[in-house]
C-alpha cells in the first residue's frame, strides 16, 4: 500500500452539532436528552445528543417515535442560519492549517495536511483545542493515511476524542472492521453481503476482484480495494454540489394530487429561486419529486430536464402519486439534479445538435 505513506489526512467530525449548538445557546439543557427538529408530531429530528441517543433516538426519526421512546425529550427548532455561522468559524480554524479542506457537511470534513510537516495526530488535537476555546463545542477527528480510513477513525473515539490509523497499523485496523462500515455500504448491500457469510473486511478480503465483480457490479471494485484500506481518493476543497431540492413533512396527510399540488407550486418557486441566484452556473440535468406515503414507504419520479418548468414538475407528482396506489402523503420533495461540470461540454454539444435538429 505504498499510496498509504505519502498522505496524512484529518476527518474532523463536530459532536452533536445542532444540538451542541443549542445547548451551549441554553445552558438549561445540558444534562437532558435533547433533539433538534420539528417539533411537532410529524416532525423529523435533525440530530440529538448523546443523552437522547441513549433512549434510542436518532436523526431522520419522526417527532412522535422519539417521544414515545423518550417522553421528556427536550426537542427545539432548527436554526440553520446559527449552524452555519458556527460551521463558518469552524472551517476559518481549519484554513489556518491547510487549504486542502473538503467539508462534507456543516459539521464535519477532510483535511490533507500532508504538507504541514507535522504529525497528524497533534494538529488533530490543537483544532480540536482551538474549536473549544473559539466555540465552546467539541470535536472529533480521525487521523489516517487516507479518507476512508479517517473518516471510519474519528468515530473510534467519539464524543470529544481521536483515533489515529497508522500505515503499520492498517491492515489490522481494516480486517476487523464489520462490512456496514465500508463507505457505500447500505442497508441492502450489508444483507446481500451477509447472505454471502461475509461479516467483516477479513472475510471480504478471500473474495477475488472477479468474485466481487460477479456479485457486485462496477461497486465490486470499490469493495475489493476500501476492505484492505485503500482509497486513492484525494481531498477536494472544491467539491461540486450534484444537486438541489426542498422538501415538507405535512402535520396532515394530503389525501389528494389536488391537494399535493398546491403544497408543490411554493416549492418549486424556492427551487426556482434558488437555482437562479446561488447556482445560475450549473446546468440542470434532471427534475425530480419526492413522496413519502402514510405507510413510510418513499418513491421518488424523475425525468431528464434543462429547467425548472413548473409543469413539469406537476406531471412528476402526479406520476408519484399514482404509485402509492391510494395511499395517503405524508412529504413532498421537489429538486433538480445538475450536470456534473467535467460533462458540461459535451451536454451543452448534445443540447446545441438537440435544438438544431
Amino acid at each position: 500500500m505504498a499510496e498509504l505513506r505519502q498522505r496524512t489526512i484529518l476527518h474532523v467530525d463536530m459532536d452533536c452539532f445542532y444540538a451542541a449548538v443549542e445547548i451551549r445557546e441554553n445552558p438549561s439543557l445540558r444534562g437532558k436528552p435533547v433533539a433538534v427538529g420539528g417539533s411537532s408530531g410529524r416532525g423529523v429530528l435533525t440530530t440529538c445528543n448523546y443523552e437522547a441517543r441513549e433512549f434510542g433516538c436518532h436523526s431522520a426519526m419522526p417527532g412522535f417515535k422519539a417521544r414515545q421512546l423518550c417522553p421528556h425529550l427536550q426537542i427545539v427548532p432548527v436554526r440553520h442560519d446559527l449552524y452555519r455561522r458556527e460551521s463558518q468559524k469552524i472551517r476559518a480554524i481549519f484554513q489556518d492549517y491547510t487549504q486542502l479542506v473538503e467539508p462534507l457537511s456543516l459539521d464535519e470534513a477532510y483535511l490533507d495536511i500532508t504538507d504541514l510537516g507535522r504529525g497528524g495526530a497533534a494538529v488533530a488535537l490543537e483544532i480540536r483545542d482551538r474549536i473549544r476555546d473559539e466555540t465552546g463545542l467539541t470535536a472529533s477527528a480521525g487521523i489516517a493515511p487516507n479518507k476512508f480510513l479517517a473518516k471510519v477513525a474519528s468515530d473510534w473515539r467519539k464524543p470529544d476524542g481521536q483515533f489515529e490509523v497508522t500505515v503499520g497499523t492498517a491492515d489490522a485496523f481494516v480486517a476487523q472492521l464489520p462490512v456496514e462500515r465500508i463507505w457505500g455500504v447500505g442497508k441492502r448491500t450489508a444483507e446481500k453481503l451477509h447472505g454471502l457469510g461475509l461479516q467483516s473486511c477479513a472475510d471480504l478480503q478471500k473474495l477475488s476482484l472477479v468474485e466481487l465483480d460477479t456479485h457486485f457490479g462496477k461497486f465490486g471494485r470499490g469493495l475489493y480495494n476500501l476492505c484492505r484500506g485503500i482509497d486513492s481518493r484525494s481531498v477536494s476543497p472544491n467539491r461540486e454540489r450534484k444537486s438541489i431540492s426542498s422538501e415538507r413533512t405535512f402535520s396532515v396527510n394530503l389525501d389528494s394530487a389536488e391537494q399535493g399540488l398546491e403544497r408543490l407550486a411554493p416549492m418549486v418557486e424556492e427551487l426556482r429561486i434558488d437555482c437562479s441566484s446561488k447556482h445560475s452556473e450549473r446546468m440542470i440535468r434532471e427534475r425530480f419529486v419526492k413522496l413519502k406515503f402514510e405507510d413510510f414507504s418513499v418513491t421518488t419520479a424523475q425525468h431528464a430536464a434543462r429547467d425548472i418548468d413548473p409543469a413539469g414538475f406537476t406531471e412528476l407528482l402526479e406520476e408519484g402519486w399514482q404509485r402509492g396506489e391510494g395511499k395517503s402523503v405524508r412529504l413532498i420533495g421537489a429538486g433538480v439534479r445538475f450536470v456534473p461540470e467535467r460533462d458540461v461540454a459535451l451536454a451543452s454539444g448534445q443540447l446545441e445538435m438537440e435544438l438544431v435538429s
